[in-house]
């Protein structure tokens, strides 16, 4: 008897991926068809890769966190747009403005802290170094993000989907 299953014909890592990103996109869909108003004490940590493709943030961005960032979106953001590909949004970093546009494939975590949620993403490409390089730092941050990402013990609603290749 075999104790390996088989391999998939059906690729159900990418496609419960893209599904769980959707719901990224369902929800900042919400925030934008209410002209940016987060309701309640809701708010979003958005983590991505910044040299995904189709990734677009200004250079000094891009050099301080040359593989990965987390941005809030809180008080301070402007120009909300969600497309079914991606969002882009305005944000102030050390009072510069910037617009950032990021499609839902580069994403790898997405938190809404108020109410204990989380969705953590494969990583764009397996040779990427899986380490988070820290909060962007834009102007309404708050900290230890990275640890309310991956916090499961106090019962909150971390979903974590990791979809080991087979060598």
């Amino acid at each position: 008897m075999n104790d390996t299953p088989p391999d998939s014909l059906i690729p159900y890592d990418e496609i419960v991926q893209e599904a769980l990103r959707a719901v990224v996109g369902r929800v900042l869909g919400q925030v934008k068809a209410a002209n940016g108003v987060l309701p309640g004490s809701h708010h979003f940590y958005i983590t991505f890769k910044t040299n995904a493709p189709g990734v677009d943030i200004p250079p000094e961005l891009k050099a301080r966190f040359p593989d990965e960032m987390t941005i809030v979106l809180q008080n301070k953001f402007w120009d909300l747009n969600v497309t079914d590909e991606g969002f882009s949004v305005g944000l102030s970093f050390n009072q510069v403005p910037a617009l950032l546009n990021v499609p839902f494939s580069a994403i790898t975590a997405f938190v809404d802290p108020a109410v204990d949620f989380g969705l953590q993403f494969q990583a764009i490409a397996e040779d990427e170094d899986e380490d988070m390089s820290g909060t962007a730092g834009n102007d309404q941050s708050e900290r230890d993000v990275a640890s309310r990402i991956t916090s499961t013990e106090d019962g909150s609603n971390v979903v974590s989907v990791d979809f080991g290749k087979k060598p």
